[in-house]
């Protein structure tokens, strides 16, 4: 078999692929440059970096310019917009393909669109290690672009129009299925947010604006402190080898996962702080950014380094319910207040203690827990959903590509 063929192919197909640059199969078009005098309320509309994500086009931040001004291309369905260039080195190369008409649009500066007869194939052939490896080679060490000369030089295997149109719209359905699931996980989320304002007291107020049915008892408040138990358990004995570290988006973490090369036999686990079931761990440093994680019924002991804060709650106060009680306004308004001033907000133990939190009997805090944990657990369904259909893609690309 040749060495010029994809791992996966459609039936019916057996030519070689072809050496063809990308311009040859392509003609493209550059973004428009614009000063801050020329933007306006409404006018042609500026597609910017910040539109594309996921291989998708998104709302973001709408520029709207004088018309008088323009001089470049109004974007077509199938044109797939590239960024050519960016602050942040690792953006330069996403893009996003134009699903739907969109009158008087063009693209912002440090943009470049391409347009061909396939435009499906090319957003596919743009999201391959392929294209990254092309991309990688025409930035340098102090290089942050890539400019139309780098674009002509590079090269793909391609195949004839009738197999591209087919790995176009095989891409543009497992696109158009990972959009949908985003939606969906992007809902959830905002529902959420919703639901954390509502089911907590505003400032000032003793209820909140929606509750279960049969409660109508005013919540109490309570300095935090009251309903703490600070955890001081150090692994003296060393009985504890598994070594944890909270992250803002996984909660408790094993350090063995998080760093390839962590060895725990050469660390001092002695003065490290044992984590048992229920209990809570935080760092001070990076509380601001959500660092904080539960150590649910049946999850493995560990030890978190000594610059962590442990607790856990007394009887009056439920878990479930505390830990979104963290995720809402009035935590977040008391933590900017008591932190200490500095390059990272810092909370100690002592000023998470001077909190006051607004609660309702334990009965209704148990309701309350239990509805954002089938919450939550509906939202990580969906998103290992959406990581499932974005590492499928990507096997794809790996195989479905010379």
């Amino acid at each position: 078999m040749s060495n010029n063929v994809p791992q996966v192919r459609f039936n019916g197909y057996s030519d070689d692929w072809e050496e063809r640059k990308l311009t040859d199969v392509t003609s493209s078009y550059s973004g428009l440059t614009y000063s801050p005098t020329d933007v306006q309320d409404k006018g042609t509309f500026v597609l910017r970096s910040s539109n594309v994500k996921n291989d998708q086009l998104i709302d973001a931040d709408n520029v709207y310019v004088n018309p008088h001004i323009v001089n470049s291309n109004n974007v077509k369905i199938g044109d797939v917009i590239v960024v050519v260039r960016n602050g942040s080195r690792s953006l330069i190369g996403k893009h996003a393909i134009v699903t739907k008409e969109m009158p008087n649009t063009v693209i912002g500066a440090f943009m470049s669109a391409f347009r061909g007869e396939n435009g499906d194939y090319i957003n596919a052939l743009l999201s391959t290690t392929n294209f990254q490896k092309e991309i990688h080679k025409s930035l340098g060490a102090t290089i942050n672009q890539i400019t139309g000369k780098d674009f002509s030089m590079m090269n793909f295997s391609t195949p004839k129009l009738e197999e591209q149109s087919k790995i176009g719209s095989f891409f543009k359905q497992l696109d158009d299925t990972i959009a949908l699931h985003q939606r969906k996980l992007d809902l959830l989320k905002e529902q959420k947010k919703g639901f954390l304002q509502k089911m907590f007291p505003k400032n000032g107020a003793k209820v909140p604006e929606l509750r279960f049915a049969g409660f109508v008892d005013d919540w109490e408040e309570r300095k935090l402190g009251d309903l703490l138990n600070k955890n001081s358990e150090k692994n003296k004995n060393l009985s504890v080898i598994n070594v944890e570290s909270v992250s803002n988006k996984t909660g408790f973490t094993k350090q063995t996962d998080q760093f390839e090369d962590y060895s725990v036999a050469s660390a001092d686990l002695s003065n490290y702080y044992v984590i048992r079931e229920k209990q809570f761990a935080y760092n001070p440093s990076r509380i601001n950014v959500g660092s904080i994680a539960y150590k649910y019924l049946g999850d493995e002991i560990s030890v978190v380094s000594p610059l962590y804060v442990s607790f856990s709650t007394k009887k009056v106060l439920n878990d479930g319910f505390l830990w979104n009680w963290f995720k809402t306004a009035s935590f977040d308004a008391q933590r900017q207040r008591l932190s200490e001033g500095g390059v990272r907000d810092t909370l100690s133990f002592n000023q998470l203690s001077e909190m006051n939190i607004m609660f309702p009997t334990y009965l209704e805090q148990e309701k309350i827990g239990s509805f954002f944990k089938l919450l939550d657990d509906t939202i990580a369904f969906h998103q290992r959903k959406l990581d499932l259909f974005k590492e499928q893609k990507k096997g794809f690309l790996q195989k479905m590509f010379v």
